[in-house]
């Protein structure tokens, strides 16, 4: 499935096409007759644990957390279950089965959002293993800068693996506002490495359209583990 994120002047909405046809996630995948993102000059990770500054910043977390290692750099997110217990669970179960390894940062919408979790190399789609789940964006929680939340189609229930990271404050366009204007579920936060969120927002890209915004480069996810 692909996903993406459209984007006016008066408004954001995010949105997935379906390569299995139906409906509307969040999307990138080579489209517009352009080239595909060359490969990353380093496939492998240069590591399979996280940095001694990522477990510090874990440790002073009272939440769950995991690390993500990626071709950018690292990052340590915090998850917030007392708010969206659904989405906490159903993330942290495609973390513990290692669905998030050798996947793509598929989108990148420079001070926007970066997306991720539905690509591997070459954009090919790595298909969710879980039925999509409720969307729990009325939870209180806002699209604020750095904090991560679920991509899904135009449907509200209907977010799998696919996440994103808010690179600026998305809450006036994100947020939930009504039944009719249901917004975008956050569940968790970067705690350590924002720096990497900006390494990504910064790379070059190819512009095919407004939703369909990738990497010239693949920005790889080479694993994403559970601290805590």
């Amino acid at each position: 499935m692909k996903s993406l994120i459209l984007r006016s002047v008066a408004a954001v909405a995010v949105a997935v096409l379906s390569a299995c046809g139906g409906g509307a996630e969040y999307h990138s995948g080579g489209g517009g007759g352009g080239p595909y993102p060359r490969p990353n000059p380093q496939p492998n990770p240069p590591t399979l644990s996280c940095s001694s500054a990522g477990l510090a910043a874990a440790a002073q977390s009272s939440y769950p957390t995991v690390c993500m290692l990626t071709s950018s750099g690292e990052m340590v997110i915090e998850l917030y279950p007392t708010y969206a217990p659904i989405t906490v669970n159903n993330f942290l179960r495609y973390v513990s089965d290692g669905f998030y390894s050798n996947t793509l940062f598929h989108h990148v919408d420079r001070d926007f959002v970066i997306q991720a979790g539905g690509y591997t190399s070459g954009m090919r789609p790595r298909t969710p293993t879980y039925a999509p789940i409720l969307s729990e964006s009325n939870n209180g929680l806002s699209n604020l800068v750095g904090t991560v939340a679920m991509a899904r189609r135009s449907e509200p229930n209907s977010a799998t693996s696919q996440f994103f990271i808010n690179v600026v404050d998305n809450s006036k366009t994100l947020d939930y506002e009504s039944a009719a204007k249901p917004g975008y579920t956050v569940f968790g936060r970067v705690i350590s490495g924002m720096s990497t969120v900006y390494a990504i927002n910064g790379q070059p890209t190819y512009y095919y359209s407004a939703s369909d915004i990738e990497p010239q480069q693949e920005v790889l996810v080479y694993w994403v583990q559970r601290l805590r």
